[in-house]
């Protein structure tokens, strides 16, 4: 009985100090809820306390209490898309959040070439930035909020970061492959568009994961996996620092472009991906959520002529036939060889909008996915290979048939290598067979051919091979012989 009395002095004393209910920094006012659904929502008051919520698109009232922590989580019902609206938070003295969007909310995660901002790095500019930049008031229905880098060892369930109103202030300084991506959807889908990016220049992706994710990821180097090259580089403590503290907040989907810091344990890339996505998706608590990976694009690293690079791509490419809803945008052409983030960001981001337009939107028409490698015939002393999502014949009208182009125009298909049984590669000669969509290889070095590859270098200028819309033709080989020509991965 004096236990009780207590507790509840306790309570009315806390009740009397403070009344006010605290929401997470990615509830706040300027952003974008996710349309037509049911949202969390959640945030800490006055232990045991009644919290009263109305949304202003639907008159809708909600109530719910505070556990004895102060912690308390709802659901909102969102609508069609639109706005701006405001939302009344109550526990004794009103909350409001005001310029509130409904709409399509992804969250776009990575490494530096994700946290590489619209303004670019020095030294390293992004194409388009300007215009960019002077065009941003015309999307005011574009929001972004930027997670705070925080590495830590303990969970944690705030960050520090606000949503903002597309403006050349704030595109500069954002993601410009989120941005450039956000923008696509905007401008197709003509409604309001959030965007949350948890980045991390440098970060591999155990770090982004948790240990026991880790652990359950089969037929990985646990040692490699779980070892730090740098404090930010540990695993689980971005995980623990900026994807717990968003990952409640309900979104449509993923867009992801990391890799680089992964070459060292390259052999189990497309395991660690896979078990991300199962993480993060069991995390926002949607097994369904689409998740689009960016093709690592092409950067001399050891040297040229190696093949650290392509090896993560296969992953890369290995990991998305695994995964369901999920896709990967193309980068063969947008490479840069002394630059390890390229410029050209507005390419990446049209192509991962282009991915989730097509297969979550329902757009048609669109150049989306690349072509990938399918099939390899023999016929005399040449190979010819066919390719996923092309016509299976040539048509004049089409927008997924394969070209071979450079700045000074037409020009014959590069970038092949053909091996016989002795497992020695040598530069091909290409030619297309048009009008089946098709391209045949061979070597006066190789008369008896058994594999190709297909820009499976570091850097390899010659690939120039894509649709008469642009998009590249996905690196490739035909063979799975092991590789030793990897170089030193710093």
């Amino acid at each position: 009985m004096k236990r009780s009395l207590c507790m509840v002095l306790i309570l009315m004393f806390i009740s009397s100090v403070s009344a006010e209910v605290r929401l997470p920094s990615v509830l706040g006012s300027n952003m974008v809820l996710q349309r037509n659904t049911q949202v969390n929502f959640w945030g800490q008051a006055t232990p045991l306390n009644r919290i009263r919520i109305e949304t202003s698109w639907d008159g809708q009232r909600y109530e719910v209490r505070a556990d004895e922590q102060g912690h308390w989580q709802t659901k909102l019902t969102t609508g069609e898309a639109g706005g701006p609206y405001t939302i009344h938070i109550s526990d004794g003295e009103d909350l409001v959040l005001e310029n509130v969007m409904l709409g399509e909310v992804w969250i776009c995660g990575g490494q530096s070439n994700m946290e590489m901002p619209v303004c670019g790095f020095m030294y390293q500019p992004v194409e388009g930035s300007a215009e960019a930049v002077t065009d941003a008031m015309q999307y005011p229905g574009i929001r972004m909020f930027t997670v705070p880098k925080v590495s830590s060892e303990s969970p944690k369930e705030d960050c520090e970061g606000t949503w903002q109103v597309s403006s050349p202030a704030t595109v500069s300084a954002f993601s410009a492959v989120g941005y450039f991506f956000g923008k696509t959807l905007y401008k197709v889908l003509h409604i309001p568009i959030g965007l949350i990016t948890p980045n991390w220049g440098g970060s591999t992706i155990e770090t982004w994961m948790t240990v026991d994710a880790i652990d359950a990821t089969p037929g990985i180097n646990y040692e490699i996996a779980k070892s730090g090259r740098e404090d930010n580089s540990i695993p689980q403590r971005l995980w623990n620092g900026m994807i717990l503290p968003i990952c409640h907040f309900t979104a449509r989907g993923f867009i992801w472009y990391q890799g680089e810091s992964n070459r060292k344990n390259w052999f189990d890339y497309k395991a660690l991906q896979v078990s991300l996505v199962k993480l993060w998706r069991e995390a926002w608590d949607n097994e369904q959520m689409p998740f689009y990976m960016v093709q690592l694009a092409p950067y001399q690293y050891e040297g040229n002529d190696l093949r650290s690079l392509p090896l993560v791509i296969e992953a890369q490419y290995q990991a998305a036939a695994e995964i369901p809803h999920s896709g990967i945008a193309a980068t063969t052409d947008l490479g840069n060889p002394t630059c390890i983030h390229p410029q050209k960001k507005q390419e990446v981001g049209q192509r991962l909008a282009w991915l989730a337009l097509a297969n979550d939107y329902g757009i048609e028409g669109l150049p989306a996915p690349a072509p990938t490698y399918k099939l390899m015939e023999r016929e005399g002393n040449k190979l010819v290979l066919s390719f996923n999502n092309l016509s299976a014949k040539y048509d004049w009208n089409a927008a997924n048939s394969l070209l071979g182009y450079l700045p000074n125009g037409y020009v014959s298909p590069g970038g092949f290598e053909i091996a016989g049984s002795d497992r020695v590669f040598h530069p091909a000669k290409a030619n297309y067979k048009w009008w089946e969509n098709k391209i045949e290889i061979s070597s006066d070095q190789v008369p008896d051919p058994v594999a190709v590859r297909y820009a499976f270098r570091n850097y390899c200028p010659e690939a120039n091979v894509m649709t008469t819309m642009g998009q590249p033709l996905a690196p490739f080989r035909t063979d799975n012989w092991p590789i030793e020509d990897i170089g030193e991965i710093q």
